[in-house]
């Protein structure tokens, strides 16, 4: 068996459009191992909408091979395709519900497609409704269901085929932020108690810290940083991850034209999140630092500070703050003050 559930391999997708050819993804080479969470991320048109429809090859890529579960997909002839599609299941922005079906019915649709015998769908539809919290309105239709409801309906549905993988394609985007965090509950709750792996595709980081143990951050259509959340959180590497997990810490550094160079962002973890490390620092070393900002997060599942301080502008100085944040075990990064600024 193989390593990874889902491994991608030198991916390239092109369109054709009326203004030229236009490259949607550029070697894409992404694994994702069995049990993750791994989000997808990027701004608007970075191509991460294509690169999972790439995955179960709703889109046909250029180049490259999409290898899942130890299979290559690409190449496939179309009824073995569809074999091996139904362990992959999606779930949309838009719910893509049958509106002529109750909750019920559109449970079950995936099911008869497969030929499960009328009774037994049924019964199968009612257990993963109730894995949903969505039982009690399995008669409700479409047009009685809120969006939260909705789309619990579409991950029950998505969940019939007992996939091994469970695509999501800004599935909260359409929800206001209550139902998105109950809606994200549920998925991490799948994810967990059932092992199906998740690729979450979304443009929103709240998104990825809350439900992600792993994300690939995609720009112009190339990855270009993967690795923990955690990791990424705590030591991001490019602008663009920067900017995604730092919105606001961004702009107010940015705004803040400064003539500082010893500018640094502290990652702190779990049980050091609330440790007064930087005024202990400023009392120990008799030297005080300017803190740019700082914020408190939860990081799948972690507690996590952030901190962005300029040192002092004395170089001996600043190196005796530094070597006092490694000996306290604090983990920060060097915050490159023109890279900053063009970000």
């Amino acid at each position: 068996m193989s390593e990874y559930i889902i491994s991608l391999q030198g991916v390239t997708k092109d369109f054709e459009t009326k203004n030229g050819l236009v490259q949607a993804l550029k070697g894409i080479n992404l694994d994702i191992e069995p049990g993750d969470a791994y989000g997808i991320i990027g701004l608007s048109g970075a191509g991460k909408s294509t690169l999972v429809r790439c995955i179960n090859l709703l889109e046909t890529p250029t180049e490259g091979k999409v290898i899942f579960d130890g299979k290559t997909l690409t190449g496939l002839k179309h009824k073995d395709l569809n074999l091996e599609r139904r362990k992959i299941a999606m779930i949309f922005q838009q719910f893509n519900l049958l509106m002529q079906r109750d909750a019920l019915g559109n449970v079950c649709f995936p099911l008869e497609i497969a030929g499960v015998p009328k009774d037994e769908a049924k019964k199968r539809a009612m257990e993963l409704l109730k894995i949903v919290d969505l039982e009690d309105r399995a008669h409700s239709y479409p047009s009685q269901l809120s969006g939260g409801q909705k789309q619990r309906v579409g991950i029950a549905r998505a969940l019939a085929t007992d996939p091994k993988v469970l695509l999501c394609d800004e599935a909260t985007s359409a929800l206001d932020p209550k139902t998105t965090r109950s809606i994200l509950a549920l998925l991490k709750k799948i994810n967990r108690e059932l092992g199906i792996t998740l690729v979450v595709i979304t443009h929103e980081m709240d998104v990825i810290k809350q439900v992600c143990n792993k994300v690939a951050i995609i720009e112009s259509g190339s990855i270009v940083e993967r690795g923990e959340v955690q990791e990424i959180f705590t030591k991001p590497k490019t602008a663009a991850a920067r900017k995604l997990f730092f919105p606001d810490g961004e702009g107010k550094e940015t705004a803040l034209k400064i003539s500082h160079t010893h500018r640094i962002r502290i990652a702190f973890k779990d049980e050091h999140t609330y440790d007064p490390v930087v005024s202990n620092m400023i009392l120990e070393l008799k030297a005080p630092v300017n803190i740019l900002y700082a914020d408190m997060d939860v990081v799948d599942g972690h507690q996590r500070g952030q901190m962005v301080i300029c040192l002092s502008d004395d170089e001996a100085v600043a190196e005796k703050q530094k070597a006092y944040l490694r000996a306290h075990d604090v983990d920060f990064a060097e915050v490159d003050v023109e890279e900053e600024e063009e970000a």
